[in-house]
């Protein structure tokens, strides 16, 4: 269980120039191509509060999938930021179970997907992602507008190109 402090949060100037990298990062460094996986839930209880994985090179290229509150409602949601933040939301699986998020890193692009069981999963989103570099990896959370947020990780797995 992680408690995420309020006031947090990951964005990078879009829609109203909102800047924020103050989200709860915690992660280990990770060369080449990858698939990292956890099973996530929290308390989603104010607009904004967020848990997922990450997949970072510094506070302007980096992508974050997981599970967002917005209008009252859990969202899958997926972030790309490459000087700018690019969103996507879609219905979560479950307004109330655990979902499993994947990422995987493949050459110069990651692949997000999401899951009920940890089994089968289906494909969110797949962006642009820089070669070549390592990369921090691991889980966030974050509560942008309310008092915190408390999220929940368990089986985390990471598989890489050496394992």
């Amino acid at each position: 269980m992680v408690l995420s402090r309020a006031k947090t949060d990951f964005w990078q100037k879009t829609f109203d120039g909102y800047v924020a990298d103050s989200g709860h990062f915690y992660h280990l460094s990770v060369p080449g191509d990858f698939t990292f996986s956890a099973c996530i839930n929290g308390k989603y209880a104010t607009l904004y509060d967020q848990a997922g994985l990450m997949v970072r090179l510094d506070s302007e290229n980096w992508m974050r999938c997981g599970t967002e509150l917005v209008d009252g409602k859990r969202l899958a949601s997926v972030v790309f930021t490459r000087t700018y933040s690019d969103g996507s939301t879609m219905p979560d699986l479950s307004e109330t179970e655990p979902v499993w998020w994947q990422a995987i890193r493949k050459k110069d692009s990651i692949e997000t997907l999401c899951s009920l069981n940890g089994i089968q999963f289906s494909s969110v989103r797949m962006g642009y992602f820089p070669p070549g570099r390592p990369v921090e990896l691991g889980i966030m959370c974050a509560a942008p507008s309310g008092p915190g947020f408390e999220a929940t990780f368990k089986n985390l797995k990471l598989q890489t190109a050496s394992t």
